[in-house]
């Protein structure tokens, strides 16, 4: 008796197109070019936040072994005044999340 396995047709592969959106090969390259980009932009950006993270750790640290308070208020609201006036209102949402990521890491 001889036993048959059904096959199933394989699949493509994805093509450049299909992974970016694009209509045309020369927007899929252009777009694949864009992301690489931003790859590496987010890269140095997450790089600069958790350096930021350090930075803000030393100056909590200082500020409580002199008998300071951990997060001082005064300081957060010029930094989300500066993110707001960069970026406008969702600025303000970075800013306090990038706060939420530095406070409280002594």
């Amino acid at each position: 008796m001889t036993v048959t396995t059904p096959t199933t047709p394989a699949t493509p592969a994805a093509t450049t197109a299909d992974k970016t959106g694009a209509r045309t090969p020369e927007a899929a390259d252009v777009i694949t070019g864009a992301r690489d980009r931003i790859d590496a932009l987010d890269d140095r950006i997450i790089g600069l936040i958790q350096e930021r993270m350090a930075v803000s750790a030393v100056i909590q640290e200082t500020r409580i072994t002199s008998g300071g308070r951990r997060v001082n208020l005064s300081r957060e609201m010029e930094v989300l005044d500066h993110y707001r006036q960069a970026l406008g209102k969702p600025g303000t949402a970075l800013a306090m999340t990038m706060l939420e990521l530095c406070r409280g890491r002594v």
